[in-house]
């Protein structure tokens, strides 16, 4: 069961759009305090140079020293494969729990073994503060949210709702935009199907704000959309669209995509919550699997 939305809690959401893997990190913060949490937040990476950013992380980090936040909560939706996440950056400058689905486990697992990963990798989600349960809620100042579990694109995948804001991963993009691929090992079309639905069974005027947008047809990118906007105009769900009709047109278009650019440095560190894996002699490295993916 879905828990009740407060639609009278209307949190401020600030967002941050990184263009190199076109995602939309947000601050949201509490209406009744300076509390406020981090969703989705991205480290660049310079795959040909092998060279770390933290454009994006120290934007965010300057919001929020600028308008004196407190950070007490930094949250990842699911286990991103096109960016690297910022979190432990952000953690170590101000503070707040990092935290994720209790499905990373599931996820660690499956890629603990695509590469390779030896014994001293923990895949019990223990890298992470916070392991969300469906159903869990939790407070972001005197604001109650909640984690719905969203399988389909990941295992992990989460929609976290803030008062009356639901922030969707990649669960759905914009309505022009349709949803997420289901390909992904331990992606499942059918899975993702189930979970827009309860996604869409959320109040209408509840604002959702999605990590991705490509800009369809040359339009501005955007972000923010509503679940009554979604049911009506979503060009894979909205309207009369049914589960099976859903699953066919999905595995169809994921057979013909491309693999993120950044998939492979960008599952082993944030299955390691933000960190990069680091050899016996402690420097940063990452592996390339080779047919594995």
């Amino acid at each position: 069961m879905t828990p009740a939305v407060n639609l009278d809690q209307h949190p401020d959401v600030k967002a941050f759009f990184d263009p190199q893997s076109n995602t939309i990190s947000y601050v949201v913060k509490d209406p009744n305090s300076s509390s406020c949490a981090v969703i989705d937040a991205v480290m660049q990476f310079d795959q040909a140079a092998g060279r770390l950013s933290y454009k994006s992380a120290d934007e965010i980090i300057a919001d929020i020293a600028g308008r004196g936040l407190s950070l007490e909560w930094i949250i990842e939706t699911h286990v991103h494969a096109d960016h690297l996440s910022g979190a432990p950056y952000i953690q170590e400058r101000l503070g707040g729990k990092i935290g994720i689905g209790e499905h990373i486990q599931t996820v660690q697992e499956t890629f603990g073994k695509i590469f390779n990963e030896g014994t001293e990798f923990e895949r019990d989600g223990s890298q992470f503060d916070q392991l969300f349960q469906d159903g869990d809620h939790y407070k972001i100042g005197d604001m109650t949210c909640f984690a719905m579990h969203t399988p389909g694109h990941t295992p992990a995948c989460m929609v976290h709702v803030m008062g009356d804001a639901a922030f969707a991963g990649d669960t759905l993009f914009m309505p022009d935009g349709g949803s997420a691929r289901a390909d992904f090992p331990g992606g499942d079309a059918g899975q993702l199907f189930d979970s827009i639905t309860r996604v869409l069974s959320l109040p209408d005027a509840v604002r959702l704000f999605v990590c991705h947008d490509y800009g369809p047809g040359g339009r501005a990118i955007g972000w923010e959309t509503t679940i009554g906007a979604q049911k009506s105009a979503n060009i894979h769900v909205g309207g009369e669209t049914n589960r099976s009709e859903f699953v066919a047109m999905r595995e169809a278009r994921d057979a013909q995509l491309d693999m993120p650019k950044l998939i492979i440095p960008s599952l082993q560190v944030n299955i390691r919550a933000g960190e990069v894996p680091r050899d016996r002699e402690g420097q940063m490295v990452l592996k390339i699997p080779i047919n594995k993916l």
